[in-house]
């Protein structure tokens, strides 16, 4: 195993994923493509295009699909060395399709080998030495086992003085928003870098009220990332806030990935040493990249891409 750890470490569930060609539902579908998706390896690629050090780490099953996609993760230049791949579970699967012009996603994952995923697992050292670790909700939505791994990396993240990103992520398929309440609030507490959506604030925090809720967060001392508040994205940063305006995409394919792309994108800038608005404008860019072609990580751009619209003077903030 690789003795250098990457700055930036993620860890989590990554599926094979199906779907009908164009936007066909799977039913009258006579063939599916085949690719693999996951919050937390989509938002490693998405940093490792934008040039960061980058590791993800999970557990896939030993078969076809899991060995296809550690492959594919390695490929992009991330590191996978402590990811594996087991033989007791397979990897977890999703198909996509069109409904009547609704993105409708159906998931194969209970059992899977991610979800098997124990503290035992986790190499402590690793993650004591990296600059920056990202987490979401969906990994302790997995399993009791996959809750107490996550809370795990995260203690021993903080004992070595690492950043902790958060990104709630909330998959109510997965389980209540009463048990997510329960998971995902503490673990806001811990973070240094919160990156909820607005939709999410007002499930969490069961209000409608803005105000009731900047209040809420301005008493976690993470830096918190407030998506899709009408057409910014808000930064609570210290007591001031600040709104940062969406960057416009020309076209709009497919907006399955559009926050990972965003995630990675904020994760790329800060550890390129911006600041968090900074960031968050990053974030913005790549985010608005994704969504013009189709696909969960396809489209996540490189540096030079993001670099010049970053530095484009026809950006003006209102």
């Amino acid at each position: 195993m690789t003795k250098i750890t990457p700055d930036l470490l993620t860890f989590g569930e990554t599926m094979a994923l199906f779907m009908p060609q164009e936007y066909r539902g799977i039913e009258g579908a006579a063939s599916l493509e085949q690719s693999f998706g996951g919050a937390e390896s989509n938002v490693a690629i998405g940093a490792a295009r934008l040039g960061c050090s980058v590791g993800w780490f999970g557990a896939l099953g030993d078969d076809p699909f899991g060995r296809s996609i550690l492959k594919r993760i390695r490929g992009e230049g991330v590191d996978v060395s402590r990811a594996k791949l087991v033989s007791s579970a397979p990897t977890g699967m999703m198909f996509r399709e069109m409904i009547a012009g609704k993105l409708a996603v159906h998931y194969y994952r209970k059992h899977s080998a991610a979800s098997q995923m124990q503290t035992g697992d986790l190499d402590l050292d690793y993650i004591k030495s990296c600059k920056l670790l990202h987490v979401t909700g969906i990994t302790p939505a997995l399993s009791e086992n996959c809750r107490d791994t996550i809370l795990a990396a995260v203690a021993a993240a903080k004992e070595a003085g690492v950043k902790i990103s958060f990104d709630p992520n909330l998959r109510l398929k997965l389980w209540s928003i009463e048990e997510a309440r329960r998971v995902v609030l503490p673990l806001a507490e811990q973070a240094d870098y919160f990156l909820p959506g607005w939709d999410e604030l007002r499930m969490l925090y069961e209000t409608d009220d803005f105000e009731v809720v900047k209040d809420k967060l301005s008493h976690l001392k993470a830096i918190s990332i407030v998506k899709g508040v009408g057409d910014t994205t808000v930064v609570m940063d210290g007591g001031q806030t600040v709104e940062v305006p969406f960057y416009p995409a020309d076209k709009v394919v497919d907006t399955v990935g559009a926050g990972d792309g965003f995630c990675s994108g904020f994760l790329a800038g800060i550890l390129k040493g911006m600041t968090p608005v900074e960031a968050v404008r990053l974030g913005s860019i790549n985010g608005s990249l994704v969504v013009q072609m189709r696909g969960d990580w396809e489209a996540l751009p490189d540096w030079p891409t993001v670099e010049r619209r970053l530095y484009d003077k026809g950006w003006v903030e209102r």
